[in-house]
């Protein structure tokens, strides 16, 4: 995991969990339980999508060095070395 989509999952959650509530209300699904389930899936969603985000973000920039992933030990990064 990298910390860009720790970043990015609180942007993407909120683009998707409003996402889902405009459709949910444009479809007529004026109830409690559809903005709950739209923001139930807009937060189980919002990880998922981010990771590629950052992904991307990451590839298209020229000094950033994409080989490195494959040298992270853990889940989680050491906060002491570099990103990963």
């Amino acid at each position: 995991m990298d910390r860009l989509s720790i970043i990015l999952t609180f942007f993407t959650g909120a683009v998707l969990t409003g996402g889902l509530a405009i459709l949910a209300l444009s479809l007529g699904w004026y109830s409690w339980w559809a903005l709950g389930g739209a923001a139930a899936i807009g937060f189980l969603l919002s990880w998922p999508a981010a990771y590629p985000i950052s992904r991307r973000i990451k590839r298209q920039d020229p000094f950033w060095d994409e080989t490195r992933v494959d040298e992270v030990d853990g889940v989680l990064p050491d906060p002491t070395h570099r990103e990963v």
